[in-house]
């Protein structure tokens, strides 16, 4: 059990311990005989259930009974007396092993098998149940069978709901009657039952009962798990918003063709440099979806027809659900000054991964400006001369940033109409801060701190599209510091929660480079986490570099990104780089002096994807693309990763696996490439 120190047996343990497995091993021996010969007599059956006695967990046995149950049943002589005699014993078996241990996955999963033939009573499952709870009130097995026989006696919510109720009372430390409660809510909000048709209703009761074993003891923590799931009742909207777009809302975009805007008449967030003949529209719901196509989302405008756009979800898999999607507007290479109109959920179709539907119409709309222009051989291109040199950043003045806000400002979509009805969760969120604090004021917990660290994200998160910047930055920040140092086991996470915060308080640091594209420079900040994509679409240079980065995860949202500096992070492997594939205008990239290639497994993989997952090259035939090139079998994963850049620029000095032999396979990989490492290529 968990918390028992481990003793060394005593002899006449160990030796009762030998009899009882040289038994369990002579009982196997004679099962299996009848298991590989269809064996189904009573003698083999009553076999299998001594095993099962001594040995609950054994999955064969309880695989090979119900085979002798079907055997059973099919027998011609078979009756319904005889039919309830049989699953009649099933369940005495299950019984007696649940005896033996009532943790038992198998037992568990074969009592509900039984029951669900249909032939046996179930009036006294919630009897045995009550048995099993009072053994362990935190059983989660016996919750599960006991949603499972609630939902075949046809037992409402609201009586299991009264029920759990009764459970919290008996002992507030029961995390799986807390967890079943918001089951039974969840539910009973879907339903939309009476009585729980609004969640404004509901949830602040909810919070007054939660408090109470909260207030009782800070330390224990199954009611805080509680109070995170009803947080997250209170900020998640039900249908899904567009959270932000690029192009935004009212504003210009200037498309040019191999020499970059000079900024002269645009906002600079407009300006936008392509050798491609088209732009990409980007769509960013605050959840993820699914149906975003030409008939959910229409482009009316001169020069494309809406049902030739492709949109396309930027995914961690194949999976055709997002909270990002993507689609490329072709344009003339003539002068061209157009009005574009994108119409977003008008037609039904747009759904959420919980199943509810866009039900929020959004009407985007903005100019299009093309100027071709001839370039001069004199000159090179905007991809090949743009650094992220310091003398690149030219610091805006007053008046100048001021306008950047207000373009940023444009990306944001507002849905006025939600106002009204995030009232009551303004409400919530306040009440429960001003609980927080005062809790805190009487004792110092961590999570509590936590936790109001995560009422202040929210309210801010919820007050950001009616705010000009984020109230509670300072405090967060404070409190995940706080955090940082009096819990060190979990010092990784509240950094990067602590990094968001950063960010999100970070987009007031803007400034201009070199020949008008827009630069954000965020480094030096100890960044070990990115986030806050939404508001940062705008970004075509961007400088992470001297951060403590890992992950990169969600940087395939900012789809201008044509210059990014990641020198000086964590980065340990070339699959974290596997969200930069998306971004179709990059052209220069620095990667130096990270850790790629230090460690031999990459322990970060959870938050980035591998190119023998699902995700990455999944769309490849590697015995066709590679095999030809013996260097690009032996580096797999820089061909799978590289394969689709277009670099112009790519800087990886400092690394591991930076040697001249795999400079050389990157050059295949990357024909296109012209600078390495700051030398010119041939």
């Amino acid at each position: 059990m968990h918390g028992r120190p481990r003793k060394a047996p005593k002899p006449e343990d160990e030796a009762a311990s030998s009899a009882k497995a040289q038994k369990l091993r002579a009982l196997q021996t004679q099962f299996f005989s009848f298991h590989h010969n269809k064996i189904y007599t009573k003698e083999a059956v009553e076999l299998s259930a001594k095993l099962l006695e001594i040995n609950p967990e054994s999955y064969t046995a309880w695989n090979y009974r119900k085979l002798a149950v079907e055997h059973y049943l099919n027998l011609p002589d078979c009756n319904p007396d005889s039919i309830k005699s049989v699953l009649d014993d099933e369940l005495r078996v299950v019984e007696n092993a649940l005896r033996q241990n009532f943790k038992s996955y198998g037992a568990w999963h074969h009592r509900k098998w039984v029951l669900s033939k249909g032939h046996s009573s179930i009036d006294n499952e919630l009897r045995l149940l009550d048995k099993f709870q009072k053994a362990d009130s935190r059983n989660f097995h016996a919750w599960n069978y006991r949603r499972f026989v609630a939902e075949s006696m046809k037992r409402s919510e609201q009586d299991e709901l009264k029920y759990t109720e009764d459970m919290i009372y008996a002992n507030f430390s029961n995390y799986s009657a807390w967890h079943n409660r918001s089951v039974l809510l969840s539910a009973l909000f879907d339903k939309k039952a009476e009585g729980f048709l609004l969640k404004e209703k509901v949830l602040p009761e909810e919070y007054e009962f939660i408090h109470q074993a909260i207030f009782t003891d800070p330390d224990d923590q199954s009611g805080w798990f509680y109070h995170l799931w009803l947080l997250d009742q209170t900020v998640t909207t039900d249908s899904p918003l567009l959270a932000s777009s690029w192009p935004g809302h009212g504003s210009d975009v200037l498309l040019v063709g191999d020499r970059c805007y000079n900024g002269s008449a645009f906002s600079p967030f407009s300006a936008l440099h392509s050798d491609s003949g088209s732009f990409p529209i980007v769509l960013y719901f605050n959840q993820p979806v699914r149906g975003v196509n030409s008939s959910t989302v229409t482009v009316e405008c001169g020069f494309n027809k809406n049902e030739d756009l492709l949109w396309k979800p930027l995914s961690a898999s194949n999976s055709q659900t997002a909270r990002v999607w993507v689609a490329h507007l072709k344009v003339p290479s003539s002068d061209l000054h157009s009005t574009v109109e994108v119409s977003v959920g008008h037609t039904k179709g747009i759904i959420s991964t919980r199943g509810f539907e866009y039900s929020h119409p959004s009407m985007l709309s903005f100019k299009v400006h093309v100027q071709p222009m001839e370039r001069d051989s004199s000159q090179v291109s905007v991809a090949e001369s743009i650094s992220l040199r310091e003398e690149n950043f030219k610091v805006y003045g007053k008046q100048s940033e001021e306008s950047i806000i207000d373009s940023f400002d444009q990306l944001i979509i507002k849905n006025g109409h939600e106002t009204t009805a995030s009232n009551w969760r303004f409400e919530a969120l306040a009440k429960e801060i001003e609980c927080f604090r005062e809790l805190l004021s009487l004792v110092d917990c961590k999570i509590g701190k936590l936790t109001l660290a995560r009422l202040l994200k929210a309210y801010d998160a919820m007050s950001y599209p009616f705010a000009n910047k984020l109230v509670h930055s300072e405090e967060v920040l404070e409190l995940y510091s706080d955090l940082m140092k009096l819990d060190r086991t979990h010092y990784q996470f509240y950094k990067d929660e602590r990094s968001i915060v950063l960010l999100q308080k970070y987009k007031d640091s803007v400034s201009s480079a070199i020949c008008g594209p827009i630069c954000l420079r965020l480094n030096n900040l100890s960044l070990s986490r990115m986030g806050a994509f939404e508001k940062l679409l705008w970004v075509q240079m961007l400088d992470l570099s001297h951060n403590e980065l890992q992950s990169i995860e969600g940087l395939k949202a900012m789809q201008l990104l044509s210059c990014l500096s990641l020198r000086n992070n964590k980065l340990r492997s070339l699959t974290a780089l596997e969200p930069l594939r998306k971004l179709k205008l990059l052209r220069i990239l620095d990667i130096s002096y990270n850790q790629i290639g230090d460690h031999s497994i990459d322990t970060t993989r959870y938050v980035c994807s591998s190119p023998l997952s699902h995700s990455v090259g999944s769309e490849l035939n590697r015995d066709e693309t590679v095999t030809s090139d013996v260097a690009l079998i032996n580096n797999w994963e820089a061909f799978y990763i590289f394969k689709d850049f277009n670099l112009n620029q790519l800087d990886i000095v400092g690394n591991t696996i930076a040697d001249e032999k795999f400079k050389s396979v990157l050059v295949k990989i990357m024909p296109k490439l012209k600078q390495l490492d700051g030398k010119l290529l041939d």
